[in-house]
C-alpha cells in the first residue's frame, strides 16, 4: 500500500499550521479518510483537534531533525489503518534528511512552499540555502499577508531562479489571492531549427530541460560543455555538462547529459567541447529513469567560458 504524502514545507510563521487546520476542518477535504500529520515545527499556532471534522486524525510531534529514521517513519504506520500523512515540516531542517528516511511506501503526492510575503526576501537573504532546499521541489508557493507594498518583481526573479515549475500565489489578508503571471521568456528559442545555448545560458537551460524534458524530444541542440566518463556508460557514449551553483559554492554540482556519437570519441575527462545533437527522451544505464540523451551530429574543441561554474544569475 502506497501513503500519500501532503508536504508543507516554509519557514516560522509562513502559515503551514493554518492551512493545514483549515483543510482538516473542511469536509470536502477531510471526509473521514484515517490521516496521520506530522508536526515537526512549533510555532505559536497549535492545532485544534476539537475543530476537525470527523475523529479520524493522529497528530504525532517530531522535535528532533534526528528523529527522522526509516525505522522511527515505518513505526508509523505499521499495523495501523493509515490512509494519507500531512507533514509540516520545520523549515530550518533540510529536506534531504526528510527524503533519504522516507519508506518506499510513503509517496510524496503534494508539495507545498507557505511564506510570509513580509519577510521572505529577508528569509532568502540571510538563509539563502534553506531558501533554495524549499524551493526547488515544490508546485507552488503561497505568499501570505501580501500587500500593495509587497515586491512581486523581487519575488517573482528569487523564485524563477530556483524553479519555472512552482506556482507563486499571493495571499491577502481579506481572503483574496493573486496568481503570478509575470512573463519570463526564455534566453533561447526553443523553436529554432538549432536551440543553441550560450555560455551564460546553460543552468536555466539545463533546469529547463530537467523540467520540461518531453518539450525536447526531437529538437536539435547545440550546448558546451565539459566531458565526463561513466563505466556504466557503452565505449561511444560519454556525459557533457557544466558544474551549476543554484546558491552557493556548497551547492556547486556537475549537470550534464549522456551523448551518444557514432564512433567511439576521442575525448579524456574535462576535456571542452561544443557539441550538436538531436535529444531523445530514453532510459540509459546512468539514469534511474528516463532522460534526455543527445545524438551527436557534429562536436569541435572549445574554449572554456569566462564564468566556468555556470549560474542563474
Amino acid at each position: 500500500m502506497k501513503y500519500p504524502i501532503y508536504l508543507f514545507t516554509g519557514f516560522l510563521e509562513g502559515g503551514k499550521t493554518h492551512i493545514i487546520q483549515e483543510s482538516l476542518n473542511d469536509q470536502n477535504f477531510n471526509s473521514g479518510e484515517k490521516t496521520l500529520v506530522l508536526m515537526c515545527e512549533e510555532g505559536i499556532d497549535e492545532l485544534d483537534p476539537t475543530q476537525f471534522w470527523g475523529q479520524n486524525v493522529s497528530i504525532q510531534y517530531v522535535e528532533d531533525e534526528s528523529w527522522l529514521t526509516r525505522e522511527n517513519l515505518e513505526a508509523l504506520t505499521r499495523g495501523k489503518k493509515i490512509d494519507r500523512i500531512i507533514i509540516e515540516y520545520n523549515g530550518m531542517w533540510q529536506l534531504s534528511t526528510l527524503y533519504q528516511s522516507m519508506p518506499p511506501t510513503w509517496d510524496l503526492y503534494q508539495n507545498m512552499m507557505f511564506a510570509d510575503a513580509n519577510t521572505f526576501l529577508m528569509y532568502n537573504q540571510n538563509m539563502r540555502q534553506l531558501t533554495v532546499d524549499k524551493l526547488i521541489d515544490c508546485e507552488m508557493i503561497v505568499l501570505n499577508r501580501a500587500s500593495e507594498k509587497t515586491d512581486k518583481e523581487e519575488i517573482h526573479k528569487i523564485v524563477r531562479g530556483i524553479t519555472r515549475r512552482a506556482a507563486i500565489v499571493y495571499d491577502y489578508p481579506d481572503g483574496h489571492v493573486e496568481y503570478d503571471e509575470i512573463e519570463d521568456p526564455l534566453p533561447f528559442d526553443k523553436n529554432a531549427e538549432v536551440i543553441e545555448i550560450a555560455d551564460a545560458d546553460y543552468a536555466v537551460w539545463y533546469r529547463d530541460l530537467s523540467e520540461e524534458m518531453p518539450s525536447y524530444e526531437g529538437k536539435t541542440v547545440k550546448v558546451k560543455g565539459i566531458v565526463a566518463t561513466d563505466p556504466r556508460l557503452p565505449q561511444n557514449s560519454v556525459i557533457v555538462g557544466r558544474h551549476v551553483m543554484t546558491c552557493c559554492v556548497d551547492d556547486i554540482q556537475y549537470s550534464g547529459l549522456v551523448c551518444v556519437f557514432k564512433n567511439t570519441p576521442k575525448l579524456k575527462m574535462r576535456d571542452w567541447i561544443t557539441v550538436k545533437g538531436k535529444i531523445k527522451i530514453e532510459k540509459t544505464k546512468l539514469y534511474r529513469m528516463e532522460g534526455p540523451v543527445l545524438y551527436v551530429e557534429s562536436t569541435e574543441f572549445a574554449v572554456p567560458p569566462k564564468q566556468e561554474v555556470a549560474t542563474f544569475y
